[in-house]
This record gives structure tokens, sequence and C-alpha cells, in this order.
């Protein structure tokens, strides 16, 4: 028997893996969870390759829905799309602060490592179920260009991706509105990105609409993304060795760390996790207070932390409440209702016993570009200075810190430029995208007008 999943709510019925993968959010509006964790396999090694390293992590989490077989033919697929042979190389700064280059994949963000995969196996479950989906998603710039170039041309999946209009940098845009496929359409929403979040989670909660549309998620809130981020985790600890190790995770909708944690519950050596925030600081925040509250979102450079309302922190939050969904859902409700809720001294202690947090503001980031480039000839964008700032003012004498990379500079040319005055140069998959044709809807944000336009797609 796999492993079953559960609701952070409590009251949706445990499912099998593949069942999650395609429902996305719980019927309950609560984040899918395993039900137990498995332990990390003990006889991993260096020598490694990234797939092999995928397959002893991931495997625990599908047997029982995948043979073995079938799931190392998808994450070679998947993985053959990335121009690094080592997929997630590590750079090093110093002797005890790391980058882990997480961009190289097609659409040069972190979100490829998830979503080259979770694109396959959508494919592989639809075409084995002879089914068609909807993908709905929200991003604050990169998962909607990492899931339409993922799925992309497929006949099994139409994709909506909903992203705040005039809130991303121009490559991040023309990304999801040059694909060409006939099965991708990109939204832009005259609100945050937490208006697209809410728009789809409301569409997810939508019995009749969800059902008529074969709804699907491919952001954060579906597990598989969850599941298949905890990797680059664990490959990072076994290049570096054995001795503990801190991460410093560039931090939105908390999806990302929130991986990071699962590897060091699996049994990942990891001494604590570092929160870097922009100006929109609600993790930080709650770190520092114990208090969660969502304030306005504030446009940065550094736009796919533009966030206020963190997706993935209600799977922490299940933690903290000792695994009540009741509970859970009383909180999130207190929170969306108020805006602010307040976590028990208890609650807090345990959650500031794993993570710190820091936020940079604008010009200490483009501050940042221009210091790593002036000491180490190297370009490094918004989302990556914010890490690397946090972790050089917060690692402790003598901590081995690996800083998450999560973009590459040239998604985010104008803040880079503004830095160093170079302006990155475009890989060869990106050469001519300022060149391609448009294709994008902009829509008020108004529920009932993004649900007649996904009507209009069928």
């Amino acid at each position: 028997m796999g492993i079953k999943y559960l609701s952070t709510r409590g009251n949706s019925p445990q499912l099998e893996f593949l069942d999650v993968l395609l429902a996305g959010l719980a019927p309950d509006g609560g984040l899918y969870l395993p039900a137990t964790l498995p332990a990390l396999p003990q006889h991993m090694q260096r020598n490694l390759t990234y797939v092999e390293v995928a397959c002893e992590v991931i495997w625990p989490f599908v047997a029982g829905s995948l043979t073995r077989s079938e799931l190392e033919s998808i994450l070679e697929v998947a993985y053959s799309t990335f121009s690094n042979a080592e997929i997630c190389p590590i750079v090093s700064l110093d002797d005890q602060l790391h980058l882990l280059e997480l961009f190289h994949g097609p659409t040069l963000a972190f979100k490829d490592l998830a979503l080259q995969v979770v694109g396959r196996l959508f494919d592989h479950e639809l075409a084995r179920r002879q089914q068609r989906v909807t993908i709905v998603g929200a991003t604050s710039g990169d998962t909607g260009s990492a899931a339409m170039e993922a799925v992309r041309g497929s006949e099994h999946v139409e994709i909506v991706v909903l992203y705040p209009y005039g809130r991303t940098s121009e490559v991040q845009r023309r990304q999801m509105t040059t694909l060409g496929a006939a099965n991708v359409h990109a939204v832009a929403i005259q609100g945050t990105f937490d208006d697209c979040q809410d728009l789809v989670k409301a569409m997810f909660s939508n019995e009749a609409f969800r059902a008529r549309h074969n709804l699907a998620a491919v952001n954060s809130i579906n597990w598989a993304r969850v599941m298949v981020q905890i990797v680059y985790y664990v490959w990072a600890h076994l290049q570096l060795g054995s001795r503990p190790t801190t991460f410093c995770v560039p931090t939105g909708n908390f999806g990302n760390i929130f991986a990071g944690h699962l590897a060091a519950r699996m049994g990942l050596n990891v001494s604590r996790f570092l929160v870097a925030s922009n100006s929109n600081d609600i993790i930080t925040r709650v770190l520092a207070t114990g208090q969660l509250e969502a304030k306005n979102v504030v446009p940065t450079i550094s736009p796919s932390m533009d966030i206020q309302i963190s997706s993935n922190l209600e799977r922490l939050l299940f933690e903290l409440l000792d695994s009540n969904g009741q509970a859970t859902a009383k909180l999130m409700s207190e929170f969306r209702h108020s805006g602010r809720v307040e976590l028990s001294k208890h609650q807090h202690a345990r959650l500031v016993a794993e993570f710190a947090g820091m936020s940079i503001d604008d010009d200490t980031t483009l501050a940042l570009i221009a210091e790593v480039h002036d000491q180490h000839a190297m370009l490094v964008d918004p989302h990556t200075a914010v890490g690397i700032g946090v972790a050089q003012r917060m690692r402790r004498a003598g901590e081995n810190v690996v800083s998450l990379a999560t973009a590459h500079p040239a998604k985010f040319g104008d803040a880079v430029e503004q830095a160093t005055s170079i302006r990155p140069e475009l890989p060869d998959q990106l050469v001519d995208i300022f060149q391609r044709q448009e294709r994008y809807e902009v829509l008020p944000n108004e529920l009932a007008v993004v649900c007649d336009y996904v009507d209009g797609l069928r």
C-alpha cells in the first residue's frame, strides 16, 4: 500500500498520490499532505546523478501509484530539458556560503525543477485515464511560464494562468504570452498576486464550475510540486558532504522553503532555515512577533516574492497545530476574515527553533547585485540577491550556508542593469523573445468575469 494523503482542514477523504496530483486543492479548501512522512534512504552517495537522487527521494511518495520504471522514465525525460548536466550546480562564494543554481531549466527559474516533472506526471495519468483537465493557476512571475512550458501542446490539458497586470518583469510576462500553443492562456488580472490566488481558490471552491472543467492545479498548492522540490535540498547536502547545512531561501508563497522543511523532517542534516523576504515581509514578521498579519502588497524589483498571503504556510501551521484539521480550518478562516491571527507562545517557539528571517528592501537589493558582481564577477537576479544578503547578515560563525539562486539574471535584466550597468545576455531559448507576438487577456479582479472567460474556452 502506498502513502495516503490528507487535507490540512481535516474534512476531505484521504487519497492516493495520483488522485491528489489531479485534485490540487482539497474539496474542503485545504492543502494535501502525506499522512505519514517517509525517512530518506540511507544509502545515497555523492556520486549519484540528480535523476538518481530524485528517484530515491520521490519513490516512497508515489509507490503504489506508479511503477519504479515509470517514475525513472518521467524523471529522465523531464531533466533532459535542462541546459546544465548537473541540473542544479553549486557555486561557492566563500568557504561557507554557497549558491545552489536552480535556473538551468527551460524557463530559467527554480519552478522548472518541479513543473517539468509534474507536467509529465499529468500527461502520464491523464492518458491512462483518457481524461482531459483544465489547469487554472496563479503566478507572481515564474510559476506561470514554467507550468505553461511543461504542458504546452498537451492534448490532455488546457491551462489558464492568472498573473497581476503590470507586476511581473517583461521577460516573465513574455515567457507566458509568446508560447504560441493553442492550449495555453495567459490572463492579466487588474490586481495583485494575492487577488489572482484568491480567484483560483474561489474557482476550485465552486463545485459545479470545478466539475464542469475538471479543474486541476500545478502551482504550489499541488502536493506534487512540493514533493519534487524536496529533491534539491537532498542533492545539495550530498554535494557538500555530511556537515550540517543551513539553507537560505528567497520566500514568497512558502512552498520552496516548506519542501526544505520536509527534507529535514525526513532526516536531512539541516541546522536551520533562513527566510529571505523583500518588503512584503509577512513571514519575517510572524517569525519576529508570532502574529500573522496581511498588509498591502508592495511592488518591488523581486516581484515573485510580492505576496502577503503565503498559501503554503497553511501546511506548516497544520503541523504547529498538531495536525488538527479543524483547528487549522478555524485559524485560516479567522485569518481570511480579519487579516490577522496570533500563534500561541508554544507554537511560536517551535517556529523560531527552525526558522529565522530578515527582509531586504529594493535599494539594498540593488547594492547586493552590484557587490556580487564586483567581488565575484557574477550577475545574480534580485531574488537571489535578497537570499545572499540575508545569508551574509544572518549566518553564524562556522555555519555552512546554501542560498538558493532561484532565477536567471536575464529574467530581470532591468534591475540587473540598473545595479551593474550590464545587461545580462538572454540565453539561446530567449534570444528572440522581444520579437515574438504576445497573446493575452486583461480582465478585472472579478470572479464572474474570469469564470466566464474560462467557460468560453470550452
